[in-house]
């Protein structure tokens, strides 16, 4: 087991990283958020918007929100690229790096600046939610900003994107089913289409972990689990719509009674990644990196142990109302 700083190992994964870079599409031949919207300029562009609307018509309240929250938390992209730029063994220095990691970073930003873009201008043309409200939230959470607690440290930055990429992909694909129940397919697709973003940039940032647990085992095991303890904070734990109220919690709420994103689907990233990692399989840990093993190896079981009361606690919470629909409930 090779024993190095987390410096030196970062900078040492320079032609890894650059291997990697395959995960991010050239841009011609990327989707674009026009691709999936009506063409404005199109003779035909009122009946293609009459069209979106007729479909998003049988959007439910809960399906809105979730739909919103999911923006929300797109649009407040700023945040995650200055995350990255603040872990400096990662970080892209000028602005315009051409090492490996930089062309990441900002590969990465690229693709995921589209993602909020259209499904901002879909809930603009449906109708169907206050905009000015979701627009409030977006200016809150980008002011707010995003703390993901990981101290700034290079590996346990790279568990959390991990990590979170996965989920969103969760997020999205199920917020996309969601809208096909109720019956707008083409929202399904747009929110399947995210989600293929989210799988890509997840085996990434995936390889990139696996390559620093196969370096420098013990102090990325212990990284693993320190994010673990305290539990992964959401990207957009801190949006707000201008009330005292926890918007997240109630949004958190909806997304876990519709089946958009449970405790289930947390246990199940954490099952995924450490068998994804082979977390029970690494061998010679002694000490804190052998007791951070252990826990990682039964922390899936642990939550899905509790997912049925929760589900049953959650099921007795009222329905709350959202700026985002009017301030009808969900």
């Amino acid at each position: 087991m090779i024993k190095s700083d987390a410096d030196e190992v970062l900078q040492n994964m320079d032609d890894f990283v650059r291997q990697q870079l395959v995960f991010l599409k050239p841009v011609a031949d990327s989707w674009q958020p026009q691709d999936l919207l009506p063409d404005m300029t199109s003779a035909d562009w009122r009946d293609n918007v009459h069209a979106l609307r007729d479909r998003s018509a049988g959007m439910s309240d809960e399906a809105l929100v979730v739909l919103v929250g999911n923006l929300v938390t797109e649009e407040a992209l700023p945040s995650y690229q200055t995350w990255l730029n603040r872990v400096k063994e990662i970080s892209d220095q000028t602005g315009a790096d051409d090492t490996p990691w930089a062309l990441w970073t900002r590969g990465w930003t690229a693709e995921e600046n589209r993602h909020g873009d259209v499904l901002n201008k879909y809930l603009y043309l449906s109708g169907r939610v206050d905009m000015r409200a979701v627009e409030i939230t977006i200016q809150h959470l980008i002011r707010n900003g995003f703390d993901l607690k990981s101290d700034n440290d290079p590996y346990k930055s790279l568990v959390y994107a991990s990590f979170q990429e996965r989920a969103t992909k969760i997020s999205h694909a199920n917020t996309g089913k969601l809208a096909e129940k109720c019956g707008d397919v083409v929202l399904g697709r747009i929110c399947a289409t995210i989600a293929g973003d989210e799988a890509r940039h997840e085996e990434a940032y995936k390889r990139f972990f696996g390559e620093v647990l196969r370096v420098d085992a013990a102090r990325a095991v212990i990284a693993f689990a320190f994010m673990m303890r305290q539990k992964i904070a959401m990207p957009a734990r801190l949006m707000s719509d201008g009330t005292d109220r926890d918007i997240f919690a109630q949004f958190a709420v909806v997304a876990q009674k519709s089946g958009v994103y449970t405790t289930r689907d947390y246990a199940a990233v954490i099952e995924h990644l450490v068998d994804q990692w082979k977390i029970g399989l690494i061998k010679g840990l002694t000490g804190e990196a052998a007791a951070a093993q252990d826990y990682l190896c039964g922390l899936s079981e642990h939550y899905l142990s509790k997912a049925d009361r929760i589900e049953e606690v959650l099921a007795q919470f009222p329905q709350e109302p959202f700026r985002w629909i009017f301030d009808r409930s969900a």
